[in-house]
């Protein structure tokens, strides 16, 4: 028996990167998580909006990403906020690492998901800040784009 995991849609999307940065490149990377984490992911009882990425050792983690203790869980007590290491191709770590030792650039968690077989994935991406300047045309953007879609449905 197959089951119907089309149903439980997850996405949990850092919606403060797309304002604070220019998202250059985007990758999805697996999450080695612990006993419920998994659980709390699919009950979307998490929260990206404080997390960033470094590397220790060659290796991509994920720091401050809040998933929420299982209320079900009976062992395995994890830290809600503890670092959880990313899984991507070792060419692809090396083209982020190199690039992210480059000043201006980071590597921020946009949007944490359920795949299709059932895997949680963090989408990250190669980004540079804005600036003050920069973010006010996203804003005035924004607002264009919300005006024509409101004429369009007068």
């Amino acid at each position: 028996m197959k089951k119907d995991i089309s149903k439980n849609i997850v996405e949990i999307k850092n919606k403060k990167a797309s304002f604070l940065y220019f998202l250059m490149q985007e990758y999805t990377a697996g999450i080695v998580l612990c006993g419920s984490e998994i659980k709390s992911i699919r009950a979307g009882k998490a929260n990206l909006s404080d997390a960033w990425c470094t590397f220790i050792n060659g290796e991509l983690w994920v720091n401050q990403m809040h998933i929420a203790e299982y209320r079900f869980s009976s062992y395995g007590k994890f830290d809600v906020k503890r670092d959880r290491k990313l899984l991507l191709q070792r060419k692809e770590l090396r083209k982020l690492e190199a690039k992210s030792k480059e000043k201006g650039y980071t590597i921020v968690p946009v949007m944490l998901f359920i795949d299709e077989r059932g895997y949680a994935k963090l989408q990250i991406a190669l980004a540079r800040g804005k600036h003050s300047y920069d973010k006010r045309e996203s804003i005035k953007d924004k607002d264009v784009k919300r005006d024509m879609q409101r004429q369009l449905l007068r």
